[in-house]
């Protein structure tokens, strides 16, 4: 005889001596933030908050490896769904997979949040490798048994890899005016095609990219080790990811080919990931695995399950990291107003606070705070009510009569 079960299940407990019976959920496993349209926890939509740190700005938390991965996974414990990007979660040989979480290249989280992109949460992806021609031939193969071991030990989906026809070039710099990282690739071109070749014959979705990068200079690349200024990687990274991704719209991120580098025996903690191994690309590959996908908002194949941007609740940002393009859209929105959490201790190189660009934000002190704040958002309360002496007593408006007259209403408390 077979045991058919169907929810709600009841369950019995004790509670202060007495038996008492509830119905149960299904299991907090299986919901995911595919199921954001299809279930809810009681009578409330889910709630559903966006984390951005903006890569190759000296993030103070998050500009480092993977040091803003910790943040993730708190908030990943509160909220519903979480979206973020690679650079909060790719610490290189390190991952932690969140089945609430949506990784979320950054040039499609910005079309997300204009309202021009759904995401469409997927259970796996098709993975692409492309590497760059002007790899040297044992980094290659260092990369290549990546891959393997992460179809074998993992189970990644990784289908097919294509070296670029032409070396891409990779040039990074720092910005003298803004202090962030940035650079170019001299063959873009050649990117492209590759991406293209692996969507033509091997029908990947979503393509993990290798780019040779110059080695840094002993100066900058002691300072990144000491979890100080900026990773000049960065910029550049995010270049080659956003060119992917607007052109093809599928997941696309990317991981560093570097020469290996000497020990360091004064490492800080938040650049040690990237010491771990010869390559970025296992965080990468994880990530990819079940990036959601892109899709144009008036698509046809826009279903139920399908993340909007007036799906988003609160939106969390370093102090002066707000003037991006996913940070203002959701700001200024007109239809749609996410609360917007501005963390003072995550400092960077940036000057966009949000009175620099008339954005209404609650300013926390730190993570801790900011958690606590969306906490108190997604149970309907005003965050400040949790604070001594911030709710003053309610105010009075005027009410304007029919014939535009201003009629006096009577004295509120002040």
């Amino acid at each position: 005889m077979s045991l058919h079960l169907s929810y709600p299940l009841p369950i019995f407990s004790r509670r202060n001596g007495f038996r008492t019976i509830s119905l149960s959920s299904p299991p907090k496993s299986i919901v995911s933030c595919s199921a954001a349209k299809r279930y809810t926890a009681g009578c409330k939509r889910q709630y559903t908050s966006v984390m951005i740190v903006p890569t190759g700005v000296g993030a103070a938390i998050g500009g480092y490896a993977g040091d803003a991965l910790p943040v993730a996974r708190a908030l990943a414990s509160v909220v519903d769904c979480l979206i973020t990007h690679p650079n909060v979660l790719n610490a290189a040989m390190l991952y932690w997979p969140m089945q609430n979480v949506l990784y979320v290249e950054g040039y499609a989280l910005d079309r997300f949040a204009e309202g021009s992109w759904a995401l469409q949460p997927v259970h796996q992806n098709r993975v692409g490798l492309v590497l760059d021609a002007g790899m040297e031939k044992e980094l290659q193969i260092r990369h290549l048994q990546v891959a393997d071991a992460a179809r074998a030990s993992l189970g990644l989906p990784v289908m097919e890899y294509v070296v670029t026809d032409t070396p891409l070039v990779v040039e990074k710099w720092i910005d003298r005016t803004t202090g962030q990282s940035t650079g170019r690739i001299r063959h873009p071109a050649s990117l492209l095609r590759a991406v293209q070749t692996l969507m033509n014959r091997s029908k990947v979705n979503a393509v993990a990219v290798v780019g040779r990068f110059p080695d840094d200079d002993v100066e900058e690349e002691d300072s990144y080790r000491q979890g100080m200024g900026v990773d000049t990687l960065a910029g550049v990274e995010a270049i080659i990811s956003h060119l992917v991704v607007k052109e093809f719209q599928i997941p696309c991120a990317h991981a560093p080919a570097l020469s290996p580098t000497p020990l360091c025996t004064s490492l800080s903690p938040k650049s040690a990931a990237e010491e771990l191994g010869f390559t970025f690309l296992p965080c990468v590959l994880s990530g990819l695995s079940n990036a959601p996908q892109y899709l144009s908002k008036n698509s046809d194949s826009l279903g139920k399950d399908c993340l909007l941007a007036n799906d988003v609740d609160s939106v969390i940002v370093p102090i002066n990291a707000c003037g991006g393009d996913g940070t203002l859209a959701f700001a200024r929105s007109k239809q749609y107003k996410p609360l917007i959490i501005a963390v003072e201790e995550n400092d960077t190189v940036l000057s966009d606070s949000p009175e620099s660009l008339g954005i209404e934000a609650v300013k926390v002190a730190n993570y801790w705070e900011a958690i606590g704040v969306v906490a108190a958002h997604k149970a309907g309360i005003d965050p400040y009510s949790l604070r001594r002496n911030r709710i003053k007593n309610i105010n009075c408006i005027s009410s304007t009569s029919s014939n535009g007259a201003v009629s006096s209403a009577s004295e509120g408390f002040h």
